[in-house]
Order: C-alpha cells, then sequence, then structure tokens
C-alpha cells in the first residue's frame, strides 16, 4: 500500500472520528498516535542488500518471504551432509541457512511494510492482525476495519489509539473497553456513546468527566475538545 492510500485511509477515519479531515502529516500520526505501539522495524535482506520489515530485530541476517520462497524454488534450503565433531559446527553450519524471515504474509492484499499479517486488506506497517481491513500503525487487531495506532483490539471500526479492547466505533483513545462509539478519552468502561474523558462506568452517554450532560451542553463542549486535541 502506498502513501497516498495510506493518507486517504487516515483521512476517512478522521471524519468518521472527529468529523473533519485529518491535518497530520504521515510521519506526525506515527510519533503523535503510535509511539507506543509495537511496529515492524526496517532491516536489510542478507541476500539482496534492500530494505524490508521485520517484527523481530534480533536477528543476525533477514530475508523476505518473497526472496526466501525464490531461493527454495531455484536451489533450495538443503545443503550437502557434512561430517562434524562437535556442537560448535553443527551451529556453525546452521548460519548458512539460519535467516529470519521479514514481511510474512498470508492470504492478504496490498500490505507494506508489515510482518507478520494474516487474511487482511490495505494494511501499513503493522504487525499481527487478523481479518482486518485499513490497517495503519496497529498490532494484534482482529476483525477491524479503519483502524490508526489499535493495539490488541478486536471488531473495531473507525478507531485511532484502541487498546485492549472491543466492539468500538468512531472513538479515540480507548482503553480496556467494550461497546464504545463515537467517544474519545475512555478506560474501563462499557456500552456508552457520546462519552469523553470518562473512567469505570457503564450503560451512558453524553457524559464527560463521569458528569451527566444534556446533549446541547456536551455538544458545545465536545467542539472544544476536539479543536483542542486535533491543534495540539
Amino acid at each position: 500500500m502506498d502513501t497516498r492510500e495510506t493518507m486517504e485511509i487516515i483521512n476517512k477515519t478522521f471524519i468518521a472520528i472527529f468529523g473533519q479531515n485529518n491535518p497530520y502529516t504521515l510521519e506526525k500520526i506515527l510519533s503523535e498516535f503510535a509511539f507506543d505501539v509495537r511496529l515492524p522495524q526496517k532491516v536489510i535482506d542478507s541476500v539482496t542488500g534492500e530494505e524490508t520489515w521485520a517484527s523481530s530485530v534480533s536477528s543476525a541476517k533477514y530475508i523476505t518471504q518473497e526472496n526466501m520462497r525464490k531461493h527454495d524454488q531455484n536451489k533450495g534450503w538443503m545443503i550437502p551432509k557434512r561430517n562434524v565433531k562437535n556442537l560448535k559446527e553443527i551451529l556453525e553450519i546452521w548460519k548458512i541457512t539460519n535467516y529470519t524471515t521479514t514481511q510474512r504474509v498470508y492470504d492478504c492484499i496490498n500490505v507494506s511494510q508489515s510482518d507478520p499479517m494474516y487474511t487482511s486488506e490495505n494494511v501499513y506497517r503493522s504487525t499481527d492482525c487478523r481479518k482486518c481491513k485499513n490497517v495503519i500503525f496497529s498490532d494484534g487487531c482482529a476483525g477491524s476495519e479503519n483502524i490508526i495506532a489499535c493495539q490488541r483490539s478486536a471488531t473495531t471500526s473507525f478507531g485511532l489509539r484502541i487498546a485492549d479492547s472491543s466492539d468500538c466505533t468512531n472513538s479515540y483513545n480507548v482503553i480496556c473497553s467494550s461497546k464504545i462509539s463515537n467517544s474519545y478519552f475512555i478506560q474501563d468502561c462499557n456500552n456508552l456513546y457520546e462519552c469523553i474523558f470518562c473512567s469505570h462506568i457503564a450503560n451512558k452517554k453524553y457524559c464527560i468527566a463521569n458528569m451527566q450532560f444534556e446533549k446541547e451542553e456536551y455538544d458545545i463542549i465536545k467542539k472544544a475538545i476536539v479543536k483542542w486535541i486535533l491543534e495540539r
């Protein structure tokens, strides 16, 4: 997925969450919203010298999934038997074939700078997501769509910084919660609609900082909060 496609997804997600276009560059999105998300890092393919992306950066040698497959087709990964005297020699021989595979994608479409990714579509710089679509800077999500900087969450749509949560829509900065919609800065809550800065409550709407407001009051305060979020 290229930068243009990525920014289109980001803008569509911002409009759904904040009602406004995304004001940030891709680099700013990464530093401002995904600073604590575990993401693939840039490494070098030890065979071709090309840049690639890996979820693990502790290996001595890397090879892209595509180059690994090409090597398997052209030469195979078996090597002739050698006489070995000790474990040290076996470990040295192992280094010949011991590459860490990068950019692993399985049953995916339009994925870039990601590792690994499963049965997903339109993914940029993410890891360990399954059955997702339109995914940016995210880790460990499932069954989700249009998510940015999300972690360990499921069945989320149009989410920005959703962590350890499920069934969230059109929301920003939600932690350890479920059934949250059109809300910002929510922690340990359930079944909230149009709430902001709330913790440890359930089955509420139009609450701010765990205080109940009328819809008209709430809408006025929400506009100021959106302005504060997007102009920081």
